[in-house]
């Protein structure tokens, strides 16, 4: 029998179309990244987030930097040069790698032969393939501590921040985010991602071959 979960608070937020005003040259007006650092804020505990670009501004390493010290630890799990499609996007990350784990958070990449997405296939599908697909990361979320999930379209990136129309829910429930916080870390374990460190990343891991 499933359980059903009631949840009475639940919160919808979104840009304006067209926040790109022209007048600057990235735009601006981000709604979404405004509800993001307010609830970044809020945190004592944990950050932890995935997001398939992870393109920071100088600006904002400073604020991860801010949290850290204020005794929260961070977790981000995003794509690795293996499991990437966009390799532009991949260069503005590989760019400031060493500047982010500078902040003190904690960054992991995901494999492109993650083992936990492997279970969705079925082994009659999995044994008919010539070889392991190439599986890469797309999920939009966050936990802040143990009680607030959001989930939506913003990548944590400049086109995100100033250009593009982005929309989250943000959902208020423990239950929900201890579930969700426990499917994220499962994905930053070895078997699913690579720990980035100042002595290793793991862009050598690129398939050269089909």
């Amino acid at each position: 029998m499933r359980l059903v979960l009631f949840i009475n608070h639940v919160e919808y937020t979104s840009d304006i179309p067209g926040k790109n005003d022209r007048k600057r040259f990235l735009g601006g007006g981000s709604i979404t990244k405004d509800k993001l650092v307010e609830l970044a804020e809020q945190a004592t505990d944990s950050i932890i987030i995935q997001t398939p670009y992870l393109i920071m501004t100088k600006r904002d390493r400073a604020f991860l930097h801010k949290l850290v010290n204020k005794g929260g630890k961070i977790k981000i799990l995003t794509n690795s040069l293996a499991s990437n499609d966009n390799l532009e996007a991949f260069s503005g990350y590989q760019r400031n790698r060493d500047a982010l784990l500078d902040t003190g958070i904690e960054i992991y990449e995901f494999r492109p032969d993650v083992r936990i997405r492997q279970r969705v296939m079925s082994d009659h599908m999995y044994e008919r393939l010539p070889s392991v697909p190439i599986f890469g990361l797309h999920a939009k979320t966050m936990t802040i501590d143990d009680n607030i999930t959001v989930i939506g379209t913003y990548n944590f990136d400049p086109r995100s921040a100033n250009l593009n129309t982005e929309s989250m829910t943000i959902i208020y429930s423990p239950e929900i985010t201890q579930d969700v916080k426990s499917s994220m870390l499962k994905e930053m374990e070895v078997e699913n991602a690579w720990q980035v460190t100042r002595d290793f990343n793991p862009d050598g891991k690129v398939r050269l071959s089909k």
